[in-house]
Parts: structure tokens; sequence; C-alpha cells
């Protein structure tokens, strides 16, 4: 099943350094977005760099019925404050269990966090992306 797959090759990332604004197509450092677009280029399906860019395709899901490889959206203490899309600031995949795989912040690296109540109160949405035939 692909979603495993991408889920195996975003595992595979554990330990990347993040680094904002990081480039797309290369895998020395990521920053949310760019670690997102990449793991899923890799399987063919394109998506857009930005993590608002990314909260605009998909199929929303609700918290209550993510699945295993749904993209995880956030707001930020920088963007809590504004309004529609332009509070999106962060993005993660969905790994079961409560838990997500992502990057943020300098000096982090791509980890595995718990949905604790920090980012369930920074939760904006999740999106399931149609996997190509």
């Amino acid at each position: 099943m692909l979603i495993y797959r991408i889920i195996f090759t975003a595992l595979s990332y554990l330990g990347t350094p993040y680094v904002w604004n990081a480039p797309s197509h290369q895998t020395a450092s990521f920053d949310c977005s760019s670690f997102i677009q990449h793991v899923f280029g890799i399987h063919g399906i394109a998506l857009p760099r930005s993590s608002r860019e990314q909260f605009q395709i998909g199929t929303s899901v609700a918290f209550s019925n993510l699945q295993r490889g749904d993209i995880l959206f956030f707001t930020t203490k920088q963007r809590k404050k504004k309004r529609g899309i332009a509070k999106v600031g962060h993005v993660g995949l969905y790994l079961g269990n409560n838990y997500m795989l992502h990057t943020y912040r300098e000096g982090r690296k791509v980890t595995i966090s718990e949905l604790n109540s920090h980012w369930r109160s920074a939760f904006m949405g999740a999106k399931r992306i149609e996997q190509p035939q």
C-alpha cells in the first residue's frame, strides 16, 4: 500500500536537521513543508511548496477520522492572530496512534511527536491526499 511506503520513506529522514525555508528537492535539511513535499514527491505525488498551499489541496478530514498518511496542519505563535489560510504555519504527517512525524524550529530535527494538548490546541485541520493509481 502506497501510504505505508510514504511513511517508511518519511521515517528514513528521522534526525535530518530543520532549516527555515530549506530549499526544495534536496535532503540535507528540511523545513516542515519541504519535508512533506519531498516525501510525497518521491512517490509520484506532487505537492505545493508551502504549508498554506498544501492546506488548499486534498480532502478535509476530521481529527476523529484521521488515518495514517493524512497531512496535519497547525497554526503557530506567529500566525495565530491572522485570518483564514494565513493562520497555517506548520504541517506534519500523521503516523497513527496519536503520533505525527514532522520537523520544526531551528536546532531541531525530523522527529516523531505525540499529538498532545499543545499540538491539539494549534490544530487547524487535516487533509487526505488522493493517491495515484
